[in-house]
């Protein structure tokens, strides 16, 4: 019996594989970045995702980054310090709540000034993700790549956010409409004082906003066709529509 030189090849590829026991990375590279069975090279997944994370990201800095961006937005509004929740009643009953509003308008402004120094932070978490964190992402829920990036992310991002945190700070100085807070409810007769550590907060409060933010920009991309802007988004995400109403 005739066998094939292709099928001879394809034989021996097969085993070969077996024998070696290769990843999905390097099956890719050895069937030289062909097709996936959903009609997009592996290549093509990858970048399409991150190209995704990479829009949801900026869409969400857009919106965050701009004066109003979190104070405006009851959903992400960072509110007076839960340690300090009996300093702000004190002084409001004093009547002093022009000053604590002013305080709590200029903590949110911080955080949007901070959004916007930390995106080239963001996105270079995004473009270190692996194949297998990229299809994990691809063939998952709606909010797969923002969980993926919680998970993997937060801690060197606080570390990393803590810079524009601080610079932010001083910029609007925030410091100088807390710090008349913090003497005027010490004076007050049996008070606990307490000051938190405002960097940290901040620091939390801006990226649980950012993470909430992006989110719902995946989401949008994932279930909204005019959200995929570009032509990789719109081939990508038309192919995994596809797989899965093939699937349902």
């Amino acid at each position: 019996m005739t066998i094939s030189f292709q099928r001879l090849k394809t034989t021996t590829l097969i085993v070969f594989l077996a024998l070696s026991a290769v990843s999905c990375e390097e099956l890719f590279h050895l069937t030289q970045q062909g097709p996936t069975s959903i009609g997009l090279t592996q290549q093509e997944i990858a970048s399409g995702m991150r190209e995704s994370l990479i829009v949801g990201a900026r869409n969400a800095v857009g919106d965050l980054a701009k004066e109003g961006g979190f104070h405006n937005n009851q959903l992400i509004r960072i509110p007076f310090p839960p340690e300090a929740e009996r300093m702000e009643s004190t002084l409001r009953s004093a009547g002093m709540g022009n000053l604590v509003d002013q305080f709590v308008e200029t903590l949110n402004r911080s955080a949007e000034v901070a959004s916007e120094l930390a995106l080239d932070i963001f996105v270079g978490a995004v473009r270190q993700m692996s194949f297998q964190d990229v299809m994990d992402i691809f063939l998952g829920p709606e909010d797969a790549a923002t969980q993926y990036l919680i998970r993997t992310t937060s801690d060197s991002l606080t570390n990393a956010f803590m810079p524009p945190v601080r610079q932010a700070i001083e910029q609007v100085e925030l410091t100088a409409v807390w710090n008349p807070l913090v003497s005027a409810y010490n004076k007050i007769p049996f008070t606990t004082q307490v000051n938190p550590n405002l960097e940290e907060y901040v620091t939390e409060k801006a990226l649980q906003g950012l993470f909430f933010t992006v989110a719902k920009e995946e989401a949008l991309i994932r279930e909204n066709p005019q959200a995929r802007t570009t032509d990789l988004l719109r081939r990508v995400f038309g192919d995994r529509d596809r797989r899965l109403q093939t699937e349902n």
